[in-house]
């Protein structure tokens, strides 16, 4: 059985999968489907939706569909080229928020009220200000990152922190949980669904730890600001919008307070190493500290530049590196890092009182049920 195809269709859905090369590769016969000679069988067309990661149905569509990303997405570069956005990207941010809508109702049908620190700031803020709000709404101190022995102690006790205020957080350096669908850096390193009961916040595990504590801390300031979007900040700049340079800024200020930093910088700046000193001392990337220094006017232009330009090298390696969960080899404290603790608890603690069904636990997880059932009790000590 063959299916009539418009030809337009699928060069969008070649486009749009980010890998046009390898898919004509693969179907032979997919140029005699872009020129109407040919029209693809039912499971030829199955299988193509499937490695182009598109949905089947819209391969029937009598024109290609308007698809944007759902959220806002600031690119780095203003002259960048628009470009199509990854299906990975777009099907990440879509099961997030079908979580997040699930958590939503959830609370509001327990009784829960609106967090009041949603939207409580805005961008002309003073970030030190803002910063501090955040410190104090998830119970940290200015020091709080020293006392951490490394930077997986420091990024856990973060996420711990936040989840403890009602922030989901979650991370994964793929697609569900399908490892040929990783996350790429490169694209984006995190992004924020702000809402007022169940804001969330998505890291790619891909990316380094200490980077990823500044997309947290990043996305954190959006929260406050009340302003859903996407993060790459390439090469440490920011887009040029008012909201992601108040972000930066916070979250700098967050991660790095001027207080300490104009206190320790004049013992540190005569030792060896002083970046790294910094990096290790507040648990983020030494570009960000050594930017952080910069901004402070506690060291120059060409100082700034001569670090990096050797730290961009590193950054590229950086981006090949592969997806890591955290959950030093234990399948389900990776799933947990990738579901969230918070979403977690709530899910199961729901499926076990019978107000959300199996189905739908399956489907917000991407686990089958005798898996499901094993993370509620190894994780949860719940028998579900």
């Amino acid at each position: 059985m063959r299916i009539a195809v418009i030809p337009e269709v699928i060069e969008w859905a070649l486009q749009r999968s980010c890998k046009q090369e390898k898919l004509e590769q693969k179907f032979t016969k997919i140029g005699e489907w872009l020129t109407g000679t040919v029209q693809p069988t039912f499971l030829q067309l199955q299988e193509f939706a499937k490695a182009a990661a598109v949905p089947f149905g819209y391969l029937l569509l009598d024109a290609p569909p308007d698809e944007r990303l759902p959220i806002a997405n600031y690119r780095t570069r203003a002259d960048e080229p628009e470009r199509q956005f990854s299906p990975e990207l777009i099907d990440t941010i879509q099961l997030m928020q079908r979580r997040q809508a699930w958590m939503r109702e959830y609370l509001i049908s327990e009784g829960h009220g609106r967090l009041s620190f949603v939207g409580s700031d805005t961008p002309d803020g003073d970030p030190v200000i803002i910063a501090q709000h955040i410190r104090s709404a998830i119970g940290i101190e200015e020091d709080w990152a020293q006392q951490q022995p490394s930077w997986t102690d420091a990024l856990k006790k973060m996420i711990q922190q936040v989840e403890n205020t009602g922030i989901l957080v979650m991370s994964n350096g793929i697609v569900e949980n399908n490892t040929h669908r990783k996350l790429d850096p490169a694209e984006f390193r995190g992004f924020v669904l702000v809402d007022d009961y169940a804001p969330l916040v998505f890291l790619n595990g891909a990316d380094g730890k200490a980077a990823r504590m500044f997309t947290l801390a990043h996305e954190l300031a959006h929260i406050w600001l009340g302003a859903s979007a996407a993060f790459d900040l390439q090469n440490l700049q920011p887009a040029n919008n008012e909201t992601e340079l108040a972000c930066n800024h916070i979250a700098a200020e967050f991660l790095v307070p001027s207080s300490v930093l104009s206190k320790i910088w004049p013992q540190l700046s005569i030792k060896d190493n002083p970046y790294q000193l910094l990096a290790r001392r507040f648990k983020v990337s030494e570009i960000v500290a050594v930017r952080r220094l910069l901004d402070m006017e506690l060291i120059n232009r060409d100082e700034f530049f001569r670090f990096y330009n050797d730290w961009q090298a590193s950054e590229l390696r950086l981006f090949h590196k592969t997806a890591d969960d955290d959950g030093g080899g234990n399948f389900y404290a990776s799933q947990n890092i990738r579901i969230g603790q918070r979403f977690g608890d709530l899910l199961t603690q729901s499926v076990q009182a019978g107000t959300t069904l199996y189905s739908e636990a399956w489907r917000l997880t991407n686990l089958k049920k005798n898996t499901f059932q094993e993370y509620a009790k190894k994780i949860f000590g719940r028998n579900v």
